[in-house]
């Protein structure tokens, strides 16, 4: 074979792996109104950025690319790794080699500390290659473990994800769903209606309704492929290079603010405070609509990437239940894996009562917030807004967790119990003068912010108009930080 020949086989052979699973399979992929498994790649990465890698990997029954095409390139001029599904070649079923081209690209986005994303639409194992397609599910799963809290791994789910296959985006960092088009379930709805005799539809075992409010297993959903790219692309916006040092340097920046009703008793929204504090107003929500309860998210300030945590009075009081645990914790691990300072913006009574809680665990799934703020390392900042009550008040980044800094506005009230809940236990027979007049010396005397900073236990009260620069400043001086138990990685992000 001479020189031209080669060229021209090279070209074939590419031509043929351009057409994947043949132009009819290409034109009902499009029909369904999703794109093509490379097209996918074009529109997150930058314009020619993408290189592919191991295109030529292939299985036994010589499918092109084994149904997945992997590789490296930039969004944003930052380098990621990626991997993206092929639907129209066998239904983008998994395979050995096609196990092994994902592991191959996961271990390179290892070695060069990149992050990972993977664009999902499969049918999951491929069922003539038998126990070798299970294998390579556990390689993966392997690999979604070791590199936990090492590079950031998302998943973005573009068609079906069945069976064990849903476990690799269940051990990623981040998953995102694109609306009427992406399922994640264990047992299809064949399967369940022959094993149980229950019917349910794709959209009702696993999309995206069920899975970003109720289950929580996925952090961020839109309703067109081009959005979730854009999701995809602002997430990791907010995430730090390796390559790039913090500054050690403290800016003056403006003055902002926010009043809280008179009414202690009356609800607000916490994200228009977050609002208020954030450059130009803006937070990247995660789990938006999953225990609307706690807020978490990404802002910057002054150009700082920071995790925000905080109790929404708009829903449930602010209070915490097991999936605000569960979402708290998680997200707090998530900052200090990937090194990003967390805020917490506090108001909350206590952890939510009752017989329904406390028998599904409300204890076990408290203390991961316990865990999560104490074993963080990053800097840490809690704002104490109005309520800061009893074990909600220590488990979330008090002082004796390990808090770098403890504010307070003169709204703040800080106790093991509200006044009247107080009033209510010690006064039990007292007359209502005599309970009025407990509450008012308990309000002066035990829950004012003063009593804390007096102590020790907060380290200033402000004006809420300060607060943007308070937080500025105080970021700035704790980039400077140094921990004795910094370490290469820190911990695995388990999926709590």
């Amino acid at each position: 074979m001479n020189q031209e020949e080669m060229m021209h086989d090279l070209h074939k052979r590419t031509m043929a792996l351009e057409l994947g699973g043949g132009i009819e399979k290409q034109k009902k992929q499009q029909s369904l109104g999703k794109n093509l498994a490379r097209r996918r790649i074009e529109l997150l990465l930058d314009e020619g950025s993408f290189m592919e890698h191991q295109r030529f990997a292939t299985g036994p029954d010589k499918q092109p690319g084994d149904g997945v095409i992997t590789g490296f390139g930039t969004i944003e001029k930052r380098i990621v790794c990626i991997y993206a599904q092929d639907f129209t070649v066998g239904g983008g079923a998994l395979g050995k080699v096609h196990a092994k081209k994902i592991c191959a690209i996961m271990d390179l986005a290892f070695e060069i500390g990149a992050p990972i994303i993977g664009l999902i639409d499969s049918g999951g194992a491929r069922i003539q290659e038998g126990i070798d397609a299970l294998n390579g599910y556990g390689e993966i799963f392997k690999r979604n473990v070791r590199y936990s809290g090492v590079v950031p791994q998302l998943s973005v789910m573009l068609g079906p994800c069945a069976g064990g296959a849903v476990y690799s985006p269940a051990l990623t960092d981040a998953v995102f769903m694109v609306a009427n088009m992406s399922q994640l379930f264990i047992t299809g709805p064949k399967v369940l209606k022959m094993a149980c005799g229950e019917e349910a539809t794709v959209e009702q075992l696993g999309g995206y309704q069920l899975h970003s409010t109720k289950s929580g297993v996925v952090q961020f959903v839109a309703d067109s492929e081009i959005k979730v790219f854009e999701q995809v692309t602002d997430f990791l916006s907010y995430l730090p290079d390796k390559q790039e040092k913090k500054a050690c340097t403290i800016e003056k920046p403006t003055l902002t603010g926010f009043r809280l009703p008179e009414n202690d008793k009356e609800v607000y929204d916490v994200k228009k405070i977050i609002e208020s504090i954030a450059d130009n107003g803006k937070m990247l929500e995660v789990s938006k609509t999953f225990a609307r309860n706690l807020v978490t998210g990404f802002i910057r300030l002054n150009g700082m990437s920071v995790g925000v945590v905080a109790n929404n009075p708009a829903h449930l009081a602010g209070c915490i239940d097991i999936d605000a645990s569960d979402k708290c914790a998680r997200f707090v691990r998530y900052c200090d894996c990937y090194e990003i300072p967390l805020l917490m913006l506090e108001d909350v009574s206590g952890f939510i009562p009752g017989m329904e809680q406390e028998s599904r665990g409300l204890i076990r799934h408290g203390a991961k917030i316990i865990y999560a703020f104490a074993e963080a390392t990053v800097p840490k900042i809690t704002l104490i807004l109005r309520k800061a009550y009893g074990g909600a008040y220590v488990a979330l980044n008090s002082k004796a967790l390990g808090a770098d800094f403890v504010f307070a506005w003169p709204t703040a009230e800080i106790s093991v119990m509200g006044p009247h809940g107080a009033a209510v236990i010690v006064n039990q027979n007292s007359s209502p003068e005599e309970t009025e007049s407990f509450i008012d010396h308990y309000k002066r005397h035990h829950v004012s912010p003063f009593n804390a900073t007096e102590k020790g236990l907060v380290d200033d009260i402000f004006n809420p108009i300060d607060t943007r620069k308070k937080l500025i400043m105080s970021f700035s001086l704790l980039n400077c930080k140094q921990t004795e138990t910094k370490r290469k990685k820190r911990h695995g992000n388990i999926p709590l």
